[in-house]
């Protein structure tokens, strides 16, 4: 019988183990499985087991042909001892495991094959299994190598991530939870409130057609993300009179019967085709694009976003509300105002929960931080080792 290939995976679990560990691990069972294959001769482990497998493979082609006692398959059995001769008369003389090719041919060389007799072939080949059993087990360790590297890689993506958040926690931590957030708070709570009502007032006094303008003009604008219209409304809206109505009426009239629609645009069918089903889109416009969220970001990000939303400001609110913005504007510029401070200390507010809090103040965070770094680099330095291909 062969000797059965046996890697040191074998009793230890994937789970139990890092993708550091398991790229370890894999790159110890490829170099295993290659020294057994060169401790048997390299190339003649190769011309052995490619015999091994061409010798199988005819076996097992002909054994539901060549069984049996009619004409075709005394045919078929003439076909394959003449195949399987041939192959074992063309193997060199010092092959590995020769002698188990001849014991195979003397196992079918009889007027007559029964399924037993391709049994008692494959045991004979059997001793020169080992050989294609040790290209298997390099080839799995290879592919184990590959897999090993890909899950290196990605715990590396996962890692990167992981320290971002732990180094964010730290400056967190540098937050003043005792400074007057509300000084920051208010002023952009009642800019909010401001351009929401204006806003309001926009959808209930301009046209579509003149909010589609606005709509379509922020795409222009990352820091104003409005979803643009679907292209069939976008058109229709443009390009029929339905569209110097409001966003109100329209959503209204979708409503109506075909009968009191005709009252109010010339086509009953395509309003309703165009605007009933896009009510949820057309719902969804209001200010919250034109918001500033809470808390808000850094300065420099507040001021690209101030910048970029004051010119629809200006579009659906009055002098008041484009002057609340500018002041907020004002806010990240003035010292004695101390806006990253009171952004610090708003964001740490917000996102600290009170694990994260606990951590950070009896060290946890900074040691994971540490230890994260230490994988990461380990990753790094393991993932530079050229593999086997």
């Amino acid at each position: 019988m062969s000797e059965r290939v046996h890697h040191p995976d074998a009793d230890a679990t994937a789970d139990d183990q890092t993708p550091l560990e398991t790229l370890e691990r894999a790159r110890e069972r490829f170099k295993q499985a290659e020294s057994r294959v060169e401790a048997h001769g390299g190339g003649a482990v190769t011309d052995a087991a490619e015999a091994y497998r061409n010798a199988t493979e005819l076996l097992e082609s002909y054994v539901d042909r060549a069984t049996g006692t009619g004409r075709e398959n005394f045919k078929a059995y003439v076909e394959l001892e003449g195949k399987f001769d041939s192959l074992v008369t063309n193997l060199p003389d010092d092959l590995k495991g020769r002698e188990a090719f001849d014991d195979a041919l003397e196992a079918i060389d009889k007027r007559r094959l029964s399924e037993s007799d391709f049994e008692r072939a494959h045991d004979a080949l059997e001793p020169a299994a080992q050989y294609a059993e040790l290209l298997d087990e390099r080839e799995t360790a290879r592919e184990a190598v590959d897999d090993a590297r890909t899950s290196a890689a990605k715990r590396l993506r996962e890692l990167d991530d992981e320290i971002a958040d732990r180094e964010r926690l730290l400056e967190l931590a540098t937050a003043d939870l005792d400074a007057p957030v509300e000084a920051l708070r208010e002023p952009i709570e009642a800019y909010n409130d401001a351009i929401e009502t204006a806003f309001e007032a926009f959808r209930l006094e301009a046209s579509a057609r003149e909010v589609f303008s606005l709509v379509e003009r922020s795409r222009w604008y990352p820091f104003v993300p409005y979803e643009q219209p679907p292209t069939e409304l976008a058109d229709y809206v443009q390009d029929d009179p339905a569209g110097e109505y409001t966003i109100p009426e329209l959503l209204e009239y979708a409503n109506y019967s075909h009968s009191k629609l005709s009252h109010y645009v010339e086509s009953a069918d395509e309003l309703k085709r165009r605007v009933a089903t896009q009510q949820t889109y057309l719902d969804g416009i209001d200010a919250e694009p034109l918001t500033i969220s809470w808390p808000p970001g850094e300065a420099g990000v507040l001021r690209r976003k101030i910048r970029e939303i004051r010119p629809f400001v200006a579009r659906v609110a009055d002098e008041d509300v484009v002057a609340q913005l500018r002041s907020l504007r004002r806010l990240t510029t003035d010292p004695e105002f101390d806006y990253d401070r009171l952004q610090t200390a708003a964001q740490a507010v917000v996102q600290l929960t009170p694990d994260e809090r606990k951590r950070l103040a009896d060290g946890q965070i900074a040691d994971e931080l540490e230890a994260l770094r230490d994988e990461r680099e380990a990753i790094e330095d393991a993932l530079e080792v050229d593999d086997p291909i």
